[in-house]
């Protein structure tokens, strides 16, 4: 298996470096090599099952038990342990796991797990004497190393099949567009059931020989002790952990200087974290871009690169194009939808033969379903999901456009855009927002600012306020949760 081989070879050769830190301490290299062994004889004991669940918080002890599940030549299923009991049961059933690698304290904490699986509780197994060596099993190019369940934007969670090979070149795409090195170090703080927290924070450092330094839980002041004391090169994260560490009174200038490179994927980031960051700690945020379906990453802007609102070029052997509702190819500066294609592209859709060619075009391009543009230099621009457009008045409208503006007023601190029916029009927009600490909500001063900076038919027939955003696990504002019999939850 290509990319088991390739993390497990930096722990053989250089065993006593420290690969990896997280909350409970530090991981030799050797540790998680031997601890892999380990397991796989538990594994092995257990089950027969081709997937094996993982059900871990972030840390040294999920690519452990990837590795050794890899030894065995099994697909990896890691399980988002946030989700729903029924919708996990859901994932369970569907990847037709019987077997979960976990530990007490997250079973206890979320209590989902379906009563029919067993439970390899890594705090419960004792690892004594020497483990049996082993050779990591010899599997066909296309096995599938690890199956990612995504919901989309609608429906049952989809289990998305990333082989060995789609894993192995998203990690030297990244690698070589990137220069990452051995000296590197990076922060690991997103799920590693998560694409972003799979690849790039966990197979791409233990690839390559740096060290990564995982927390299980974002708090500001965690991050900050982190950059700190470790002082690492590369942050790459999500929109809202940039902004809560803009709004950390703590944080300074000095906090960052290490980095690197300072990236955020996973959804548009708002111009206001941007801005901010930039005012704050004269650093500019770079943009990535890349799915689920794509390894993920397809998109990096370098910092040499910086294009306002860009995701950057497409990262090597990934070819990009534009295409109309028809399928003809977009010229520059023309919207339509995203397709790619290139080596890190999924194999499919787990059980799913006929959406699994519902999203690839004739020349093997996906079909990305989001909306966007490249300019005359291959810069990508991501305008938003073609699934969440607004038709107002027969004028195409996209909710990042306004969402953008009315996070640039004081008293916002999120928003979310969706559309609902008017019988004159079509759809209007319908705007919900969270407010910054002790911020009063003005639904009037909200309005009047959207029409100092939109087209009149863009602004929002209605705002209401939320305590919280609907989000994902990884922060995500969820717009799908969200409905005109939404009603507000706070007077702000």
């Amino acid at each position: 298996m290509k990319i088991a081989r390739a993390i497990v070879r930096p722990l053989i050769f250089n065993p006593r470096r420290i690969a990896v830190v997280d909350d409970q301490g530090d991981w030799p290299a050797y540790k998680l090599y031997f601890g892999a062994l380990h397991l796989a004889k538990v594994i092995k004991s257990s089950t027969d099952a081709p997937h094996i669940g993982i059900m871990l918080p972030t840390s040294g002890l999920f690519p452990m038990a990837m590795i050794a599940s890899w030894m065995l030549g099994r697909t990896v299923v890691p399980l988002n342990y946030l989700l729903k009991a029924d919708d996990l049961k859901y994932v369970c059933d569907d990847a037709e796991i019987d077997t979960v690698v976990t530990v007490t304290p997250m079973v206890e904490q979320f209590d989902s797990l379906p009563d029919s699986i067993k439970q390899l509780r890594l705090d419960k197994i004792k690892f004594r004497g020497l483990p049996p060596l082993r050779r990591i099993k010899s599997t066909p190019y296309d096995h599938v190393a690890v199956m990612l369940y995504t919901s989309g934007t609608s429906g049952k969670p989809k289990g998305v099949m990333l082989t060995s090979a789609n894993l192995a070149s998203n990690v030297r795409q990244c690698t070589q567009w990137a220069d990452f090195r051995p000296t590197d170090i990076l922060i690991g703080v997103l799920p590693q059931f998560h694409s972003f927290g799979l690849t790039i924070l966990t197979l791409l450092p233990l690839s390559l020989g740096c060290k990564v330094v995982y927390t299980a839980r974002f708090n500001p002041r965690k991050m900050l002790d982190i950059l700190r004391k470790h002082r690492p090169t590369a942050l790459i994260a999500i929109p809202s952990l940039f902004n809560a560490l803009l709004h950390s009174k703590q944080a300074t200038a000095d906090d960052f200087k290490s980095l690197r490179f300072i990236v955020s994927g996973g959804e548009p980031l708002p111009a206001a974290v941007f801005d901010g960051f930039l005012e704050r700690f004269n650093l500019k945020i770079e943009q990535g871009y890349g799915l689920t379906e794509t390894g993920p990453v397809t998109n990096w802007c370098r910092p040499h690169e910086h294009r306002e609102n860009s995701v950057g070029m497409a990262i090597p052997d990934v070819d990009e194009k534009i295409v109309d509702p028809d399928g003809n190819v977009l010229g520059p500066n023309e919207d339509g939808e995203v397709c790619v294609r290139g080596p890190n592209i999924m194999k499919g859709y787990y059980k799913l033969p006929d959406l699994t060619a519902e999203v690839f075009d004739d020349e093997g391009y996906f079909k990305t379903g989001d909306m966007g543009r490249l300019d005359d230099d291959g810069h990508l621009y991501i305008t938003g999901r073609i699934k969440e457009m607004l038709i107002i008045g027969g004028e195409n409208v996209f909710p990042r456009e306004i969402e953008e503006v009315l996070n640039k007023h004081e008293s916002v601190h999120d928003s979310a855009v969706i559309g609902v029916e008017d019988p004159s029009r079509g759809e209007v927009a319908l705007a919900f927002v969270q407010l910054v600490e002790d911020a009063t909500f003005d639904e009037m001063s909200l309005r009047t600012h959207c029409r100092e900076h939109l087209a009149q038919f863009k602004v929002p027939r209605e705002i209401r306020v939320l305590d919280e955003l609907p989000r994902n696990p990884t922060g995500k504002i969820m717009r799908r949760q969200l409905s005109a019999d939404t009603p507000s939850t706070s007077t702000g």
